[in-house]
């Protein structure tokens, strides 16, 4: 009787080896959308969390509003109207790869912005009064203070929005740009197994989202550090190994 988990992956193998070509095009458009739109999300998240907090009450305003704006309307009309609207009423070109690269950062920025706005409410109330104490600047006190300290708390949001963001990156399919989703379709049209096409989608995206992660849990681990915050589950383990070890000395003299 056949081996039919070796059968799918031959399978898998072949399908690879002989359309890499458009699936390492689906892939390039794929980082591209992940990137740049994780780079504008950023921005977007830090800009909005900080006036989120600021102390003027129209800028408070004006960012909540932003921010529920992209987040309760869906990406997906968001990013239909970037392509089809934006050209018709402004004049200008499609520029697909852009279009896709502005909805993932207004949306996913509108997200992480709530990061950014509890992770900087997240640090205590002494730090703020001390800055306030030392008549710090508004500038200075965020930047040499606060920053640094709701930095380590808001990458884990932030690592997760950006895993989020990658999947999202699905959405460039609707409007007809050759992502890797797009490009896994394609061949499916043309023939090729459906379960093998799907199954290449599934594990280039996990790669993708893994890399991005594996970052920023790395910047994650490097910002704890330089606030000498300790590896609590490392130092856990260590506890439990010594409770665990024989009591006494060695062996008698």
């Amino acid at each position: 009787m056949p081996d039919l988990s070796s059968t799918a992956q031959a399978g898998v193998f072949s399908t690879v080896q002989d359309n890499w070509h458009p699936l390492l095009d689906g892939l390039r458009i794929t980082l591209e959308l992940s990137v740049f739109g994780g780079a504008l999300a950023f921005v977007v998240a830090v800009l909005l969390g900080l006036a989120s907090i600021s102390r003027f009450a129209i800028v408070r305003g004006v960012s909540r509003v932003i921010v529920e704006f992209f987040r309760g309307t869906s990406l997906v009309v968001q990013l239909f109207f970037l392509a089809y609207v934006t050209p018709l009423a402004f004049g200008w070109g499609s520029h697909l790869l852009l279009f896709g690269i502005v909805a993932l950062g207004l949306n996913y920025g509108a997200y992480g912005s709530e990061v950014v706005r509890g992770s900087l409410n997240a640090v205590p109330a002494g730090q703020w009064e001390t800055t306030t104490a030392l008549s710090m600047s508004s500038l200075t006190k965020i930047r040499r203070i606060i920053w640094p300290q709701a930095w380590a708390l808001m990458l884990p949001g932030l690592n997760n929005l950006m895993v989020m963001l990658v999947k999202g990156t699905a959405i460039a399919y609707f409007i007809g740009l050759a992502d890797l989703t797009f490009q896994t379709d394609e061949l499916r049209k043309q023939g090729v197994g459906t379960w093998t096409v799907y199954s290449i989608a599934f594990v280039l995206y996990y790669l993708v989202a893994l890399a991005f992660s594996a970052l920023l849990r790395l910047l994650e681990k490097r910002a704890q550090r330089r606030l000498g915050i300790v590896d609590t589950s490392r130092n856990l383990k260590i506890d439990r190994a010594v409770a665990l070890a024989p009591a006494g000395g060695g062996g008698g003299g």
